[in-house]
């Protein structure tokens, strides 16, 4: 088929052998690099390691209290609220991938069709990421509002009573990821965008001829070539909604019944409100080591194969 063979032409890649680097002769640029690999040490890895070094002891606003060895980690395990806001967190990831992952793929895929209102509409798109965080979440409480609320309002011309969006454990969850991905998903949509016109024309030329339709040119040709970016921003998705903070914190403070609590507010409680910092700290390990693990995985996933924008 002309399409089969335009894709094969266009997804051969050369292999070359990789070069191995001359350490030596690269001794000049490290040296104008160091300092500032220092800086960023300083800046980055410093706090990270006495992170882990007060998660061995009591500390509080005072100052140092003493070495406690491993008791603020039995401390950790040993409370309850641990498993529920890392149950809460697995819920946020889940809704947000079956919420939020799809919506920035469909809005990108609508504009790239467009001709004439594309500028437009990316721009529409874009202006929740301009919006102070803080500001639109207030908008949003007034949208969820069980009185008077817009949702509610709506629903109620439809013959829905008005549900507790925010004050009901089954939907506090939901609501929030909704207002995530709107905030979200303006700079998903873009970076999805440059995939797409990336993509040879040629390609869809090719389709056409063979008389595949729009979903066949999608499912055939747009999918697997952003196919790459769809794996690294699902990664980057999980990482930023395991350190959702400011939604709960300013919606719900971690409420109804724990529901909406996640680590990062478990975090902010215990080191300013019970101040704690020893503990904190060993919640900060525990974030350290789950976000490591994705952030190991999103390297992997930047690695682009043939074929792949």
């Amino acid at each position: 088929m002309e399409l089969t063979k335009t894709i094969t032409a266009f997804t051969k890649i050369e292999t070359k052998p990789r070069q191995r680097i001359n350490w030596k002769s690269q001794r000049l640029a490290y040296l104008f690099l160091f300092p500032a690999l220092i800086l960023f040490g300083l800046i980055c890895w410093y706090p990270i390691f006495q992170t882990i070094m007060y998660s061995f002891q009591e500390v509080n606003l005072s100052g140092f209290k003493g070495w406690v060895g491993f008791d603020n980690y039995r401390r950790m395990f040993g409370n309850p609220i641990f498993y529920i806001v890392w149950r809460n967190t697995l819920t946020y990831v889940l809704l947000s991938i079956a919420i939020g992952s799809m919506v920035p793929i469909v809005l990108a895929l609508m504009i790239n069709e467009m001709r004439r209102l594309s500028a437009f509409f990316q721009t529409l798109v874009y202006l929740p990421v301009l919006i102070p965080v803080v500001v639109g979440l207030i908008v949003w409480r007034q949208i969820y509002a069980p009185e008077g609320g817009i949702l509610n309002g709506l629903l109620q011309l439809v013959g829905i009573p008005p549900q507790l969006w925010l004050q009901n454990p089954a939907l506090a969850k939901p609501a929030i990821v909704v207002i995530m991905t709107w905030l979200g998903a303006g700079g998903t949509v873009l970076i999805y965008l440059s995939g797409l016109r990336e993509i040879p024309l040629e390609l869809y030329e090719a389709a056409e001829l063979d008389g595949f339709s729009v979903l066949k040119r999608i499912w055939f040709i747009t999918l697997p070539h952003i196919s790459a970016r769809i794996k690294i921003m699902l990664v980057l998705q999980i990482i930023f909604v395991a350190q959702v903070f400011t939604e709960p914190f300013i919606l719900t403070a971690g409420g109804p019944a724990n529901s909406t609590r996640s680590p990062v507010l478990e975090i902010y409680d215990t080191a300013f409100n019970q101040n704690n910092f020893g503990l904190a700290s060993a919640w900060s390990v525990s974030m350290l080591v789950v976000l490591s693990i994705f952030s190991i995985l999103y390297i992997f996933l930047q690695k682009k194969r043939p074929g792949e924008v």
